[in-house]
């Protein structure tokens, strides 16, 4: 622990403080995190990436999330998943409990835009299921939902959202759905 708290002058505490919602002690705490997954490789140079398989076999929180490899790579500087301490950083504080709810939201939707185009459309809402609880899931086949149920998921999901009936969910559509659902901001965190 004694290493950690040298690794950072006071100065870059500072300048995490400001560009995150930690404090100096729980950037040192998500440095130890950080160094837990890779001590060798970050001992050696603190500010190379930890590789993409790397995180997903260490870090818990990670693995088992059904988005851990689409949130490295959005989170990662490379956009491979590879992740920098500063990256690691940034992740976890979109991810704490103290992150605005407007920062929270603009992730979830980058997130879960996986084809990038800047609306949630059905092929996304199809992955996001599929990663849930369809075929991409950890769920055995038999409570894997079926391709009918997973069409009606979506279709309600696009009826209740699509305020302009375009067919999908642009961002403020998305926002407005995610502010009605309160318990969705408690469930977008990783615990420090």
């Amino acid at each position: 622990m004694g290493q950690s708290k040298s690794v950072f002058s006071q100065e870059e505490l500072e300048e995490y403080q400001d560009l995150t919602y930690f404090s100096k002690a729980e950037i040192v705490h998500a440095f130890e995190r950080f160094r837990a997954l890779d001590e060798v490789h970050v001992d050696q140079n603190r500010h190379a990436p930890i590789r993409l398989a790397t995180i997903l076999a260490q870090f818990p929180e990670i693995r088992v999330n059904p988005f851990g490899e689409r949130i490295c790579k959005l989170f990662s500087s490379d956009g491979e998943g590879n992740l920098t301490f500063e990256d690691f950083l940034d992740m976890m504080s979109v991810f704490s409990e103290n992150a605005d709810k407007d920062v929270k939201t603009e992730w979830a939707f980058m997130i879960y835009d996986f084809n990038n185009d800047n609306v949630i459309d059905r092929s996304d809402l199809t992955t996001l299921l599929s990663k849930l609880c369809g075929e991409e899931s950890r769920a055995p086949p038999e409570e894997q939902i079926s391709e009918e149920t997973m069409k009606e998921v979506i279709d309600k999901i696009i009826s209740e959202g699509d305020l302009d009936d375009d067919g999908m969910l642009s961002y403020p559509e998305f926002e407005h759905a995610i502010l009605k659902s309160p318990d969705f901001f408690g469930t977008f965190r990783i615990r420090m």
